[in-house]
Formats: C-alpha cells, structure tokens, sequence
C-alpha cells in the first residue's frame, strides 16, 4: 500500500490469495476473492458471489464488523479513472433499499477497470 494513498484515503489493491486464510471461514461453498483492497485498516473483497465491506473498529482492532453485499443487490454503479492531474480513481455503488451511493476512492495505481469488469460480470 502506497504511503500517499495511506495519506489521500485511497484504498490500495492487496493480494486476494493472502486473505484466503482469514476470510476463509466466511466464504460459502464455491466462493473465492477476486479481488481485494485496503483502505488503512478495513477492507473491501470482491468475491464471485458478494462484496464483503470489512470495518475494523477500536484501538486494538479486535472488532470487526462486515457488511455482505449480494451483487443482486447493486441497482447501478460507476467508475471514474485517475487522470494525468487527478490522483485517484473513484466508485458508486447504488444498493437498493439506500438512497445514497456507497462511495470509495482508490489509489491511481489501482485496478479500477478490474473492478468494474467484475461488477459487470455479476451484477448484469
């Protein structure tokens, strides 16, 4: 992870075959990360069937809550690329049932198309 995106608030790609471990027990059957990213201490995986929003909460970081979203769920959702000026990518996921977008930042180094190619692939 970027020290700069640590500072901008961006997430930053991780390697998904590393949290297979820890994600493991929370996986259904047939279920595996596709792609996985961090934004300080919490987490958003892409898996091939659900995003799973990870929320690291107190000082120790032993709490942990996650937020399962079924792609089902998603009504629409957009990417923006970084640009030559611009340092960040950003995404909206519109959820149904909410009004407003969940929205997250990634770094200028991070696989937004991936990302998008992935919500297509399951959300169409």
């Amino acid at each position: 992870m970027g020290i700069l995106d640590t500072i901008l608030g961006n997430a930053s790609e991780m390697d998904a075959a590393s949290l297979q471990k820890e994600y493991g027990p929370l996986l259904c059957d047939g279920e595996f990360i596709e792609k996985a990213f961090k934004l300080i201490r919490d987490k958003w995986v892409f898996t091939n069937k659900r995003l799973i929003i990870q929320d690291i909460q107190g000082v120790t970081g032993k709490k942990k809550e996650y937020m399962s979203i079924p792609y089902r769920s998603i009504e629409r959702f957009s990417v923006e690329t970084a640009g030559t000026f611009d340092m960040d990518a950003d995404m909206k996921l519109w959820i149904r049932g909410e009004e407003e977008p969940l929205e997250q930042k990634f770094g200028k180094s991070s696989s937004i198309i991936e990302v998008q190619r992935i919500l297509a692939a399951h959300t169409l």
